[in-house]
């Protein structure tokens, strides 16, 4: 089965992603995960499962995963 998202960024810690809805992703039926990163730095990021990719990129819970129905 796969799942589509979206990233949502509360507070920017780094200074690059900004805040709101900075990417938009996929969970694979393996687990694979890929992300699109918006705005003037885009880039597409593939991560073994989804908490690995929250691991580095949750920011300590300012960035949430939200699903699509």
């Amino acid at each position: 089965m796969r799942r589509t998202f979206v990233l949502h960024r509360d507070e920017d810690v780094s200074g690059v992603s900004g805040t709101g809805v900075v990417a938009e992703g996929a969970v694979f039926s393996d687990g694979t995960v890929v992300v699109r990163w918006l705005g003037k730095q885009a880039s597409t990021t593939v991560w073994s499962s989804i908490d690995s990719m929250i691991a580095i990129n949750g920011h300590g819970g300012r960035t949430q995963v939200f699903y699509d129905e």
